[in-house]
């Protein structure tokens, strides 16, 4: 049974492939139709509206049923009024132990839905086996489970591929017992298409020490071709020293081709000088921006807590600009955080660099900062639907006397409102969502571990709770059909302090909407195995697919590197 639907798996995507998939910007997208079996047997299926669709656009979906030969049996499940234009339907008329085949079509009339082949938008099998699985499982090549994963399109074809960091180990090099580690083993890249097949194996080998600050990466198609590549710090052969550090040695940035695998185009990473510690200059950051508006551009940072260095390059590894913090009068050092936050923040369509407590300008030039060390926590999105523009949650790390939890204007960095009690460490990524129907806009989440202090705060300021247990990194999402999110804790995702909607297996491991309508797959790592959770609850919302928003795609390219930070919606 299982080979068999792997065969019809297989026709789906080759029929789906012929057909040419729908462009938005720079991202070509196919409508990432998916079907899973619900606990009653039934099968729910969803799929993305995209922004080239039009306005009143209809669907046609229709079913085969695979019974003892390949003859399939076309069955009209709906035709989907443009009146109400939902993005997923709940099939109960299935049976168990069969396989079907799903047709996604574009209706362009209203009394009939046979349609050319050119109106076909997606197609997928699923094989009912009576036992719910509302994921989908990509199997890896070894019993290793994972650290990172980027999502995009390395083929040009439309459908995402599953790019991972394997083995799921780390180490810090902040050098006191129980941080720094010698590395047993180098980082692989790993790509996998959505149907399971390894694309391809890169290894970074034993001049990148296996942790994320050593190993920053990303996948994004910044050449525009249609097809993206994979970006990474390397170097060269085993530069380690007798105790395992990686302290000398030429260090690159390279081009990795998304179809192949293979190192196409190297240039220079930043340099060592200047940096007195190794703590200090094994700190590194990679992401992309739109400077211009118009087209990407690579950001490559090293340092965090004294000198910081950041660097833009175009597609042909040409400098756009280069900055370092003791250029600038004001206090820049030492203001980085664990993260890089691409987002317009001046509303000039053009992309800033949220580095930490400070935001260097799309011209490669300070902005503003907050001179208050670096965060943990640093959210950019529209936290105060209130407040002109966008904004920018912070949990400061070090001791601060006060204001270390704050929400700042993101265009100037003036703080609406603030903490107004002592801190030690603030820590963990904390969270920005709008979890709470009662509270206009996002609810923003920070604590501390040493004192076992939580807050949560109103976008404005209003304490909601206060407690001293729960999650310093509670991971927000979209899931089921109300406009709030749920989050992941405890194994389950949820509704903020209430009863487990799905229970989850792995580790998490990242947030995205990659497939089906607009809600967010949430995606984890167990030994062996990429797991997909994607929702089975039906929903009346007609929104469009969130990697389709700038600020949100470019949060989800980010998250390859650094401290995970979920993506976040633009203006």
């Amino acid at each position: 049974m299982r080979s068999r639907f792997w065969i019809i798996w297989m026709i789906a995507l080759s029929i789906l492939f012929s057909f040419t998939s729908a462009v938005s910007g720079v991202e070509k997208l196919d409508h990432g139709l998916v079907a899973v079996e619900r606990e009653d047997g039934s099968v729910f299926l969803s799929w993305r509206l995209l922004d080239v669709d039009a306005k009143g656009i209809g669907y046609i979906l229709s079913r085969r049923c695979f019974e003892r030969a390949l003859e399939p049996a076309t069955v009209l499940i709906h035709n989907f009024s443009w009146r109400k234009l939902p993005t997923n339907y709940v099939d109960k008329t299935v049976e168990n132990n069969k396989t079907y085949l799903y047709e996604l079509h574009r209706d362009k009339s209203s009394d009939s839905w046979i349609q050319e082949p050119d109106d076909l938008l997606g197609i997928v099998g699923i094989q009912l086996t009576g036992s719910a699985k509302p994921y989908v499982s990509i199997p890896l090549k070894g019993d290793y489970d994972f650290q990172k994963v980027g999502i995009a399109d390395l083929d040009g074809d439309g459908q995402y591929e599953y790019i991972i960091k394997q083995p799921n180990f780390n180490t810090d090099p902040y050098q006191q017992p129980g941080y720094w580690k010698k590395s047993t083993t180098t980082y692989k890249l790993e790509a996998y298409r959505l149907d399971g097949t390894m694309m391809w194996r890169y290894d970074m080998g034993w001049s990148i020490e296996a942790g994320i600050w050593y190993s920053p990466w990303i996948v994004y198609d910044v050449d525009g071709d249609g097809k993206a590549e994979v970006y990474c710090k390397a170097g060269v052969g085993d530069p380690r020293d007798e105790k395992g550090l990686v302290q000398g040695g030429p260090e690159y940035l390279v081009k990795i081709d998304g179809e192949s695998g293979k190192v196409v185009a190297k240039t220079a990473w930043l340099s060592r000088d200047g940096f007195t510690k190794y703590n200090y200059y094994c700190r590194n950051f990679l992401t992309v921006a739109y400077l211009d508006g118009k087209k990407p551009s690579l950001i490559i940072q090293r340092g965090t807590y004294k000198l910081i260095k950041m660097q833009a390059l175009d597609k042909n590894f040409d400098q756009i600009w280069y900055w370092e913090s003791a250029q600038e009068e004001k206090k820049y050092g030492g203001q980085s955080g664990h993260g890089l936050i691409t987002a317009d923040v001046d509303e000039d369509g053009k992309d800033e660099l949220v580095m930490g407590a400070a935001v260097i300008d799309d011209n490669g030039k300070g902005l503003w900062t907050l001179e208050m060390g670096h965060p943990d926590v640093a959210y950019v999105a529209d936290i105060d639907p209130d407040n002109p523009g966008i904004e920018v949650f912070y949990g400061i790390e070090p001791r601060q006397k006060t204001d270390a939890i704050c929400l700042v204007d993101a265009r100037t960095g003036r703080k609406l409102w603030a903490h107004k009690k002592p801190t030690r460490h603030v820590h963990g990524q904390g969270m920005a969502a709008d979890i709470l129907a009662d509270s206009p806009g996002m609810e923003v989440y920070a604590g501390e571990r040493d004192l076992k202090q939580r807050w949560l705060y109103s976008a404005k300021g209003r304490l909601i709770e206060f407690t001293k247990s729960g999650s310093l990194s509670p991971r927000a999402l979209w899931w089921d059909s109300d406009p709030q999110k749920e989050v992941a804790v405890s194994g389950a995702i949820r509704d903020w302090s209430g009863e487990a909607i799905q229970p989850l297996e792995g580790g998490v491991i990242a947030v995205v909407d990659c497939l089906g309508d607009h809600r967010e797959e949430l995606i984890t790592s167990l030994k062996g195995e990429l797991r997909i959770y994607t929702t089975t609850i039906p929903s009346s919302q007609r929104l469009p697919c969130l990697m389709q928003d700038r600020q949100y795609r470019l949060g989800v390219a980010a998250q390859t590197m650094g401290y995970y930070y979920p993506a976040q919606l633009g203006k």
